[in-house]
């Protein structure tokens, strides 16, 4: 499997957290503002919404980037120097 990286339980489990964080709280603290923002009309000249919008597709990345991550981590032991 090309480009895994070793990372720590400790380190993991905090990854894993960040992006249940993501899919679930952010995901639909986007959704609602996108929702709020499509309730004041046009959308064409609506700047809440098209901000919005762009947060989505941020977010969907970063969720998308931490997925592909995750399959990728091997666990490791945390060196001490």
């Amino acid at each position: 499997m090309a480009d895994q990286f070793f990372m720590t339980k400790k380190g993991y489990d905090e990854a894993v957290e960040r992006l249940k964080y993501l899919q679930t709280v952010k995901r639909v603290e986007i959704v609602e503002r996108i929702s709020e923002a499509r309730s004041h009309g046009d959308l064409s000249e609506n700047a809440e919404y098209d901000a919005a919008k762009e947060e989505q597709g941020v977010l969907e990345s970063k969720i998308a980037r931490s997925n592909s991550a995750m399959v990728r981590v091997i666990l490791g032991k945390a060196l001490l120097a």
